[in-house]
């Protein structure tokens, strides 16, 4: 698993609820009393009735959940409730406190109370604002805060909190969905078939080289779109991919949608070998500025496209290539024991990142699938429930402490100035298909073996077929 922030370590802390907490193993009551017990592990909450949990999310008056039981108990309960649902209920538990204030001696601090309820909801809604997006959920949004302003008729500073909430949540809300109509509107057409493939492409297409020449430029190019891309995805995003995933074979999670194509796909159809030759030259040197940026996903991304069999067997091309440099990016992304290179790269990266000065040396971007397929292995290898049926929490703090680290790279602001027809030209090329690339790379250099033949034939046949 990818090293966890330190920063996040001691921001979780040992203790999870802003109060002192019961001894190892001991059992403190949930905040409502008698609904079910909390279990604490050296003053850790490690278990707990979803009923329990749900009360400890709601402030009294003599209490207030820690910001870190707030975020990760938001981002796990998804798996046990909707988060309607879940706002119903703590609708419910509010309304009954307020009660219990109105009918006992403690009236006076009902205002205090009715700030807290408005203090959880704003954090509720600046983390996962998209738990608003349908009409129910706004309907209970709205009933739960027209409830806590009735203690508010003075000076009105209850209604002035929730309308400035109600307003940032609103704004929020916009912008995802602004946002996604953009993706849709750049998402590039992909050329699947072979006729559209000649040896020479058209002379409208530009290769990358005829658009920028300087492999750091083209990095920072390609970490701006990563940085923009990673932004749009939120903590709910990455609970539902490892919530609904039943297998990996059968669920993408390589980032393909919310990342651009990056990889050297274009290089089989370059005509000269000489000018393929460079153009395998020049994208080793963006892997090696990726890496040096700390932009790992695109690094990834190159390497992967350079090993992808339609690249890797034009042999007379990579004679002519310097594979030093390239021999030590692929050291750096060797899959075995577990990816051990590139998650000391990357803790590297995340230690530089915590300690930084500037923009630049804060810049951290995972290879995407790697970390979605780590939260996913944590999720499915630990149970969600414990034999005595309490959720167990101690699983979904480790989950989330994670995510929260990811969360604070994707927020990180690209130092870099945008060259609009560089990202013009990322964002828009075509991506080809396995076997458009295929055909390109048999026109550029001849199959060699029985296998290669067979496979030309076949593609050719299909081809034919086709027109």
């Amino acid at each position: 698993m990818p090293q966890t922030s330190v920063v996040f370590s001691s921001f979780l802390g040992p203790s999870c609820s802003g109060q002192a907490q019961p001894g190892m193993g001991e059992r403190g009551g949930g905040a409502g009393g008698g609904s079910g017990d909390l279990i604490f592990q050296e003053g850790r909450l490690i278990s707990g009735s979803l009923e329990a949990l749900m009360e400890h999310l709601v402030p009294r008056v003599d209490y207030y959940p820690d910001r870190t039981y707030i975020f990760t108990f938001l981002l796990s309960s998804r798996v046990f409730v909707p988060p309607r649902d879940l706002l119903a209920r703590v609708g419910q538990i509010c309304l009954e406190q307020r009660q219990q204030l109105e009918a006992g001696p403690e009236k006076a601090k009902l205002k205090s109370f009715s700030a807290k309820i408005v203090q959880l909801l704003k954090e509720w809604t600046e983390a996962f604002p998209y738990d608003f997006q349908d009409e129910k959920a706004m309907a209970e949004l709205k009933a739960i805060t027209h409830r806590v302003t009735q203690c508010d008729e003075e000076n009105g500073t209850v209604k002035k909190a929730i309308a400035q909430m109600t307003q940032s949540l609103l704004l929020s809300l916009a912008a995802r969905s602004q946002f996604q109509e953009l993706r849709e509107k750049l998402r590039p057409p992909a050329v699947d078939k072979g006729p559209v493939l000649k040896t020479k492409p058209p002379a409208a297409q530009k290769d990358i080289l005829g658009v920028c020449c300087d492999p750091l430029v083209l990095a920072q190019q390609l970490t701006h779109i990563e940085l923009d891309r990673v932004s749009s995805i939120h903590p709910e995003d990455l609970m539902q991919i490892i919530s609904h995933m039943d297998s990996l074979d059968n669920h993408r999670v390589s980032g393909r949608g919310l990342w651009p194509a990056l990889g050297p796909q274009p290089v089989p159809h370059v005509v000269k070998k000489k000018h393929r030759t460079r153009m395998l030259e020049f994208f080793i040197d963006v892997a090696r500025e990726c890496f040096n940026i700390g932009n790992f996903n695109s690094m990834m991304a190159i390497i992967s496209g350079m090993n992808l069999s339609p690249v890797a067997r034009l042999k007379k091309t990579w004679s002519k290539v310097k594979t030093a440099k390239f021999d030590i990016l692929e050291h750096h992304m060797d899959p075995s024991s577990n990816f051990c290179n590139y998650r000391t790269a990357l803790q590297g990266a995340t230690q530089r990142s915590q300690m930084a000065n500037s923009s630049r040396e804060k810049i951290v971007i995972p290879v995407f699938n790697l970390f979605v397929k780590d939260i996913y292995f944590l999720h499915k290898i630990h149970t969600n429930h414990l034999p005595n049926g309490h959720i167990n929490f101690k699983k979904f703090w480790e989950i989330s402490r994670q995510i929260h680290e990811f969360m604070t790279w994707t927020q990180v602001e690209c130092p870099f100035e945008k060259d609009k027809k560089i990202q013009s030209y990322l964002l828009t090329a075509p991506i080809y298909s396995e076997e458009a690339l295929f055909i390109a790379s048999f026109e550029s250099e001849g199959p060699e073996n029985h296998m290669e033949k067979d496979s030309w034939k076949t593609l050719r046949t299909t081809l034919l077929n086709r027109a």
